[in-house]
């Protein structure tokens, strides 16, 4: 045999410097640098300000100038009073809403993919995404208004069937099923974005091999658009299961009344109180600090969860 192409020769590429590899791409540099700077600002810069959780933050003293305090305030936070009240709200809070609602845009996006009229289809999708971009207070509002005792259509309804008004605002067990109702009627329809996106991407030839094998409606949707859907929706539930902690306080607090402080009073809502109004941000920053580290937990232990049982994790 001919020993000719055994020994080929490897001439190494000539590595570029770091001067001409940003002159010759400045533009895709140019274009990432705002989402660089905004979150070197606004989500690196501020950590530095989580020292303040271990120490007696004084204003006038500065956050060097204050002093060392340890623990104190994460001690003070687990023996305060409401500690298992506040835990148990915002757990099971959050909880309930996960269940409910991450099933719904999922449900959604499957539906819309099998409307085949295009206007019909974008109507509903406009009709289902406006809800979304009602601000938390205008939705309060809403609520208010509905559930009202005296003049909501709720209230209307049960007297035209010889029921009696109920104050459903303040009252402390309807608090988290109007919270998880409301929840799911704004975001739903925005949620589904990510889901029809990944069924867009399906290779068509899949479903006309379907078709020809006499494959009904609901078999393509079980064989074929929902593996698909799996990956995307492990990712949306891993990211969901790492807010365990942090409700939507803004909502939870324009939509708290004194009677239902039982169930509304959560970590965001006492965090508001707290630091805000009795100005304790030492205190308040070891709260948010405590909450970071529980969702951080909670979305490592599920993203290995998910790694194991459906290959599919963030990271």
């Amino acid at each position: 045999m001919s020993g000719k192409g055994k020994n080929k020769v490897r001439i190494p590429k000539k590595k570029q410097s770091l001067g001409v590899i940003l002159r010759n791409n400045w533009q895709l540099y140019v274009l990432v640098l705002p989402a660089i700077l905004y979150f070197i600002f606004f989500h690196y810069l501020p950590l530095y300000g989580i020292q303040i959780a271990f120490k007696d933050y004084k204003a006038v003293l500065g956050i060097q100038g204050s002093e060392w305090v340890g623990l104190k305030h994460f001690k003070a936070f687990f023996n305060a009073y409401y500690f298992r009240r506040l835990l148990t709200n915002t757990f099971l809070l959050n909880v309930y809403y996960l269940l409910w609602s991450f099933p719904v845009p999922l449900i959604l996006a499957i539906l819309l993919n099998q409307i085949r009229g295009e206007r019909k289809k974008r109507f509903i999708q406009t009709s289902i995404y406006v809800p979304y971009f009602i601000s938390t207070v205008v939705l309060a509002g809403m609520l208010y208004i509905f559930l009202s005792p005296t003049s909501g259509i709720l209230n209307f309804a049960r007297a035209a069937l010889g029921l009696k008004a109920i104050d459903f605002m303040s009252n402390a067990g309807a608090f988290r099923s109007i919270y998880i109702i409301s929840g799911i009627w704004q975001s739903a329809g925005y949620g589904t974005i990510l889901y029809i996106a990944t069924l867009a991407g399906i290779d068509l030839s899949l479903y006309e091999a379907a078709e020809i094998d006499g494959a009904s409606i609901w078999q393509k949707i079980r064989y074929i658009d929902l593996p698909s859907l799996v990956p995307t929706a492990m990712m949306v539930f891993i990211l969901d299961c790492g807010k365990m902690l942090s409700s939507d306080t803004n909502k939870a607090l324009v939509m708290q009344t004194p009677g239902n402080i039982p169930t509304s009073d959560i970590i965001g809502v006492y965090v508001y109180n707290v630091g805000l109004g009795s100005g304790q941000f030492s205190y308040t920053a070891a709260i948010g600090l405590f909450v970071n580290i529980i969702n951080f937990i909670l979305i490592i232990t599920v993203n290995k969860l998910s790694q194991k049982t459906t290959d599919v994790g963030l990271f």
